[in-house]
């Protein structure tokens, strides 16, 4: 189940959101800047990254141009969530028991609220390296995800 933080826990939520959200100000994606923040089990930040292009390639897609119904990604850009799993791994820290923050923000830098889980790529990188749990702010709070459920809801989003 879904839990809504509250108190010190969800005190300490607002501040990794608030590094996500710093870091989608980076990003350079025309669909959407995402921002991630990789924490350790005992909440020390191992990586923070945003969405942008794989190293080398150009940008080529066009984000308005998807098909109905479309449930994949042909965005350019690697998710934020995937470049801090590797940004964790290349510098040999332990994803396992690892807590994933992501956020969104405007073209002005205001962080957005998120949807329901819905990227399965993400959702299952996430889970095959270990990560444990994911935050996500919704209108009804900051919400903490187990890793085996959040991956579930991502594989039943109909975009609804």
């Amino acid at each position: 189940m879904p839990e809504i933080l509250t108190g010190t826990a969800k005190e300490q939520a607002q501040m990794w959101l608030q590094a996500a959200g710093n870091a989608a100000c980076h990003s350079a994606c025309l669909r959407r800047k995402c921002g991630s923040v990789l924490l350790s089990e005992g909440g020390e930040i191992y990586a923070e990254d945003v969405n942008k292009l794989p190293r080398g390639a150009e940008a080529h897609c066009n984000p308005y141009q998807l098909g109905q119904g479309f449930k994949s990604d042909k965005a350019c850009c690697v998710h934020a969530e995937q470049r801090s799993i590797l940004q964790a791994l290349q510098k040999g820290q332990k994803v396992e028991g690892s807590t994933m923050v992501f956020a969104s923000v405007d073209d002005a830098g205001n962080r957005l609220q998120s949807g329901r889980p819905y990227c399965t790529i993400c959702s299952k990188m996430a889970l095959e390296s270990g990560v444990k749990y994911w935050i996500l702010e919704h209108a009804e709070g900051i919400t903490r995800y187990e890793a085996l459920e959040y991956n579930k809801l991502s594989f039943e989003y109909n975009g609804d």
